[in-house]
């Protein structure tokens, strides 16, 4: 009997200790969810890439500045023509021993696609004009005569670039490669793809007004931004909803420059004729669910065309939707446009 009552004693202990132990893991469980829910929503602001970034991600464990300062660095060693030492400049200048990283590969990569699917308006080789229409890192103008034009023209072409185990070949050494069209929105990408590694549901990230969203706002409702008016940059255009969308805008409203004698050079150089001249198309802005990066690269493409070529090229980039602002003969504001 005395046996019976010890093994019954034991039993109860046992049975007590396991429900103690399951008490205490389920507290412990619950308590590590709750520290794990102590989320917040965050906005960071800066300048990076000659301009100003804002990022805004919801629901999220940490503060990632650092981290996305970090991207930035990177981003700017390897593709920033402002920034001597970095690859791109090195290339630039003619050393033939760079090895380019993943980030410059991948943004040469895209250049050559949109290249081709643009049939060569958008163009990362004329750097050489960007740069004597002093657009570029030195700002120092050129008064630029047809000859001029014709000489840098032959050093324009993104087929004169290649790439072998991460060397970029160049036909000739003159070959001055801009990827500044692009590299805005490809920043945006990789804070996106940072963002979207640390499982941010819901986010907006801006620079210099290039824009990529996921997931809705607090309220449940969509990433609202407003277009600005090209001929009234005080004022709203339109609002566009970018949840699961990227948007890039060009334009020659802002960014230009006026000689002595009145003349107007804007910033988008024709890579067909090497010319900067101010065309009735003020205002590009490409929408769709792609990389930010593709998108600058159509508008900056876009804005080089001009209103008639880009309609014509939009029958096959069905993928995209664009809002064309252009002024009409009477020089009215009007607007062409596949958004909706």
């Amino acid at each position: 009997m005395k046996i019976l009552n010890a093994i019954f004693v034991i039993k109860s202990f046992v049975m007590t200790f396991k429900r103690l132990s399951y008490s205490f893991l389920v507290l412990f469980v619950f308590i590590s969810c709750a520290l794990d829910e102590k989320r917040e929503d965050y906005t960071l602001k800066g300048g990076v890439f000659g301009t100003t970034f804002k990022i805004t991600y919801l629901n999220a464990k940490k503060n990632y500045q650092n981290e996305i300062d970090s991207l930035f660095a990177v981003i700017n060693n390897s593709v920033s023509t402002y920034i001597p030492n970095s690859a791109i400049s090195k290339i630039n200048s003619g050393d033939t021993s760079v090895k380019i990283d993943p980030i410059f590969k991948e943004v040469l990569e895209k250049s050559k696609r949109i290249y081709k699917e643009t049939n060569g308006f958008f163009d990362p080789t004329v750097g050489n004009l960007v740069n004597a229409y002093g657009f570029g890192p030195g700002k120092e103008f050129t008064s630029l005569t047809k000859e001029v034009i014709k000489k840098e023209l032959r050093y324009v072409g993104l087929d004169k670039v290649s790439e072998k185990d991460n060397i970029i070949i160049k036909e000739d050494p003159k070959v001055y490669l801009d990827f500044n069209s692009i590299a805005k929105g490809f920043g945006i990408d990789i804070v996106a793809r940072f963002l979207d590694s640390r499982q941010i549901e819901s986010y907006m990230v801006e620079i210099g007004g290039e824009i990529r969203a996921k997931g809705v706002k607090k309220n449940k409702k969509p990433w609202l931004i407003q277009l600005v008016n090209p001929v009234d940059v005080t004022t709203g255009y339109k609002t566009i909803n970018l949840s699961g969308k990227s948007m890039a805008t060009s334009g020659n409203y802002r960014k230009f420059k006026i000689t002595d004698d009145g003349k107007k050079y804007v910033h988008t150089i024709n890579p067909k004729t090497g010319l900067a001249k101010e065309s009735n198309l003020l205002s590009v802005s490409v929408i769709a669910p792609l990389d930010c990066a593709d998108v600058d690269g159509y508008a900056t493409a876009f804005m080089a065309m001009g209103l008639e070529k880009t309609k014509a090229l939009l029958k096959e980039l069905k993928k995209l939707q664009v809002i064309l602002l252009y002024t009409n003969d009477n020089g009215e504001l009007e607007e062409f446009t596949n958004y909706n």
